[in-house]
């Protein structure tokens, strides 16, 4: 037996109804029927997958996180910037080019979660109108597999 995929993901929420908004007006998630679990929940689709979101008192992880590919990289950049929601003190920096030219942001979203925004390649992007964009390399040398490493499993390496 093995594993065919991820159906969802779960994640506390303070308020409900903000951590909802966020995701749909963030990423554009869409709201779906939730079974009735005895307390507040919301199911969003996101893609071929749902999050779910609920509303318990959960604590929430520091570096716990998921990660989300969007189409528009730049655009949930700059609402995430112009929000104040980048987290810049978690993993040292809240935006990041890896070793393979993928680019991973940072954000909180309202219930404290760590949201990781994945974008498959970083020559795609105008840099200049990210100045938080710092090579991973810079800050931590990547040696061995590191090298080899990658977020988008079905891409093509950079030469």
């Amino acid at each position: 037996m093995r594993a065919t995929g991820l159906n969802h993901l779960s994640i506390g929420a303070k308020d409900v109804d903000a951590s909802v908004r966020f995701y749909v007006e963030m990423f554009g998630m869409e709201v779906i029927p939730t079974y009735n679990f005895g307390f507040r929940t919301q199911y969003l689709r996101c893609g071929d997958q749902q999050l779910h979101i609920f509303g318990l008192p959960d604590a929430t992880p520091h570096y716990q996180h998921f990660a989300i590919n969007v189409d528009d990289f730049m655009g949930v950049y700059e609402r995430a910037r112009d929000a104040g929601l980048i987290d810049h003190a978690t993993f040292g920096n809240g935006v990041n080019e890896m070793p393979d030219g993928t680019v991973q942001l940072y954000l909180r979203d309202p219930g404290g979660n760590l949201v990781e925004v994945d974008w498959p390649d970083v020559s795609s992007l105008d840099t200049g109108r990210i100045p938080e964009l710092k090579r991973l390399a810079d800050r931590f040398e990547q040696v061995g597999e590191n090298l080899e490493a990658t977020l988008f499993l079905d891409r093509r390496r950079r030469a």
